[in-house]
């Protein structure tokens, strides 16, 4: 049997959801995930890991299609909620999904795609959860799910999951970040990702806790829900986090105080999906008592290296390789560097992905000859905790001989009280290869980049300060809250 139906069984009484004002015991999700595996294997007996796209509001109906999809042997392909036509029919072509289950919601935007793919579309809202099924046995070892990456620095891929790499990711961080059946977790974070669909909903359900969920982030909402006092586990992107911050910077001292009073009672609280800025943690505990735990993942692992439970949290850094995940940096030969060096991150483990969908050659690629998977990320080791210098394509610029960490320059940045948030990127130049480009957020109108300029020169070595500037109003970001710089190099081009 699939483990996290195993564990839910353990805790058939509780509650498991909240959703749309009205709780769900885990007896109730079983239940109904077991109606639409039959629904979906109709006179099959093993879906044999066909592919099930589906578009659900986060939810109720959420977890029992994911869990029907399971139950009856096929592979989970979660759809974004907010992506245009176009990026679904990729997703849909791509995986040659068998069928789509989406919420009344969205089928106006699916039906023409399913009628020219000619894939069946079922309305969720309509699936009959009545009567009993006979169920496969699903080893595994077999394909579980297929999440695409965010595309920031090319073509998304198809990440292919096993029921093996599922659990291993699951289990770890039950166990490192100390979930129990007594935890209540706020879940408002896009569920086509591991930060929300795993971190948050599977580890949750896998303890035997309540998970609640928002369809998306709402600050006054999830300000109220903070006060309803039975909220203890949190977890978003930092964009999320800066939102929070500014609404409680807004409110009256007497709200802040409310505020502040319920935070403190929270067992845990972790950022990620994007790096932390190290103002908006100092500030985030000055306001909650609390240290945000941030970790580091990707589509591809799960979760690699967090900062513990128990112990310092260290503002800029990931933190330690979490138990059952190697980790090891390397340089451009796959020869380990010494500590105190910049490499790249290379990890191996159960938790690490099958392969990238009908990409052989891709899948290859990503591994080093002795099987650790490349991450392309660059970090340096320092007193024991990782430090992310950055994405090797887009946050490491090569100028002038030099490598220059663009997340380094951009905590600088928004030190500056008249900088906001930034994204600093390498532009192309034929004397120096690149140079700094800086796109600044600034609620000053006439700022002085000249002053910015001077300014940077006492903080940071000349070489590393940016030479170009765009201002903006806000930053271009993908759902999960990442900057896509190769949309913020375009604005130099305007």
């Amino acid at each position: 049997m699939i483990e996290v139906i195993q564990q839910a069984e353990a805790h058939a009484k509780k509650t498991s959801v909240f959703s749309g004002g009205k709780a769900y015991s885990y007896k109730e999700i079983l239940d109904a995930s077991e109606q639409t595996a039959g629904m979906l294997l109709g006179s099959h007996l093993d879906l044999q890991e066909a592919r099930v796209a589906f578009m659900v509001t986060p939810g109720f109906d959420y977890v029992n299609v994911l869990w029907g999809i399971w139950r009856a042997g096929g592979v989970a392909v979660p759809l974004c909620l907010s992506h245009p036509p176009p990026s679904l029919r990729h997703v849909l072509v791509d995986t040659a999904c068998s069928s789509v289950i989406a919420s009344e919601a969205y089928i106006e935007l699916l039906s023409p795609l399913c009628a020219e793919l000619g894939i069946p579309l079922i309305i969720v809202e309509s699936l009959n959860h009545s009567g009993k099924s006979s169920l496969p046995d699903v080893a595994t070892e077999r394909r579980a799910m297929i999440l695409y990456t965010s595309g920031t620095t090319n073509v998304p891929k198809g990440v292919v999951t096993t029921h093996r790499n599922l659990n291993a990711q699951i289990r770890t961080l039950v166990n490192a970040w100390r979930w129990t059946d007594t935890d209540h977790v706020l879940c408002i974070l896009p569920l086509h990702h591991v930060h929300g669909i795993v971190n948050v909903v599977c580890c949750s359900l896998w303890a035997g806790a309540r998970c609640e969920f928002l369809p998306g982030f709402d600050k006054a909402e999830v300000i109220r829900i903070f006060l309803q006092g039975k909220v203890n586990v949190f977890m978003a992107v930092p964009t999320i986090y800066y939102k929070l911050v500014a609404g409680w910077e807004n409110s009256t001292a007497s709200k802040k105080h409310e505020i502040s009073s319920v935070l403190r009672r929270f067992r845990l609280m972790v950022s990620g999906s994007a790096a932390l800025p190290v103002s908006i943690m100092e500030k985030w505990e000055e306001i909650s008592g609390h240290a945000l735990l941030e970790r580091y993942g990707m589509t591809e692992l799960g979760m690699a290296i967090s900062n513990p439970y128990v112990g310092p949290r260290r503002a800029g850094k990931v933190g330690v390789a979490l138990e059952g995940v190697e980790v090891r940096l390397c340089d451009e030969t796959t020869n380990e560097v010494a500590e105190n060096e910049p490499g790249e991150i290379q990890v191996s483990g159960s938790n690490v992905f099958l392969e990238y969908w009908k990409q052989p050659e891709a899948t290859r690629a990503a591994f080093t000859p002795d099987g650790w998977f490349k991450t392309g990320d660059i970090a340096v080791l320092e007193d024991g905790y990782y430090r992310i210098l950055g994405r090797s394509s887009t946050d490491i610029i090569k100028s002038g001989g030099y490598k220059i960490s663009a997340l380094e320059i951009e905590e600088v940045l928004r030190r500056h009280p008249c900088i906001s948030d930034c994204a600093v990127v390498g532009l192309e130049d034929d004397e120096w290869g690149e140079v700094v480009g800086a796109a600044l957020v600034s609620g000053e109108k006439d700022l002085d980049l000249v002053q910015l300029t001077e300014w940077m020169k006492s903080q940071i070595p000349a070489y590393r300060v940016p030479r170009r500037f765009v201002r903006m109003n806000e930053l271009p970001r993908n759902p999960m809250g990442k900057v896509t710089k190769n949309d913020v190099k375009k604005l130099f081009a305007l």
